[in-house]
This record gives C-alpha cells, structure tokens and sequence, in this order.
C-alpha cells in the first residue's frame, strides 16, 4: 500500500482495484475458504477433546483465525475493497485516501491477530495433534 500511495492517486487507486479483481482465483478462493473451514473443524474437535493437552491453545488459535484474518477481511477489508471497486477515477481525492487509511489499519490489525492465530495453532497442535 505504501507503494501505491507514493504514485499519483488515480493510478494508485486503479492499481488496486486490478489487485482486488486479479485475487480473485480459484487458489486464492480455496485456501481464502478453506482455511477457515479447517479451524472450524480444529476448533470442534478441540472442544470434543477440552481435557487434552493443548487442545485450549488450538481452540484459541482456530478462533483467532476466525475472527482476525477471516472476520476482519470479510466484514472490513472486502467492504472496503468493494467501495474502491464501485469508485470513478474521479472520485479519488475522496475516495482513495480514506481507502487506504482504512484498508491498512484493518490489514495491520488482521496480521497481529493472524501470528497470534499461526502461533496458538503451532503450540497446541505440537501438544494435542
């Protein structure tokens, strides 16, 4: 984002809408959807097991993962990304920068919480796997 931002608005801004419609492929769809489908199956086979070392740090994780990379992308950062999708070029002085203040906070908070979530997972799967 902060290359897109030291580039004139409008091309940054048409940049990123090509991002945003280039991602979409079937092997991002795939792991985008299949890694939440599989910490929700960590997530009920850890609550089935709570009495298992580890299990409570997988349940974390899983849930971790749920709510940051997953949550956050698809309640902020696709929201966000569609407004971007639906903006003119001529739009951009009001668009673009609250776009990119916005994505980048959620992008920011996601990643925390997903190394929180890759951590967790990697402790309590060592233990309860």
């Amino acid at each position: 984002m902060r290359a897109l931002a030291d580039i004139p608005g409008p091309q940054g801004m048409l940049a990123m809408q090509r991002i945003n419609l280039r991602i979409i492929n079937p092997l991002f769809v795939l792991l985008f959807l299949g890694t939440p489908v599989c910490c929700l199956v960590l997530a009920f086979v850890a609550i089935q097991s709570l009495d298992s070392p580890g299990s409570l740090t997988t349940l974390l994780g899983a849930a971790c993962y749920l709510i940051g990379p997953f949550g956050i992308t698809m309640l902020k950062n696709v929201p966000l990304n569609n407004r971007l999708a639906a903006a003119e070029l001529s739009d951009t002085d009001t668009v673009w920068a609250d776009y990119q203040i916005r994505w980048q906070r959620w992008n920011h908070i996601r990643t925390w919480i997903g190394i929180v979530s890759m951590a967790l997972l990697a402790a309590g799967m060592q233990r309860f796997g």
